[in-house]
């Protein structure tokens, strides 16, 4: 992929990991219905 160094691969491919964890249903919400970007957004703050 051509990333510049080993912290930004890190960042990239774990935002990966954690969307495909989401899309499996994986991730626990505390009984909240959300989306899957509603998810990543809550991940991301």
């Amino acid at each position: 992929m051509g990333f510049k160094n080993f912290r930004c691969a890190r960042i990239i491919l774990s935002g990966n990991e954690i969307m495909h964890m989401i899309r499996k249903g994986q991730m626990k919400d505390d009984g909240h219905e959300r989306t899957g970007v509603a998810q990543f957004n809550a991940l991301a703050i």
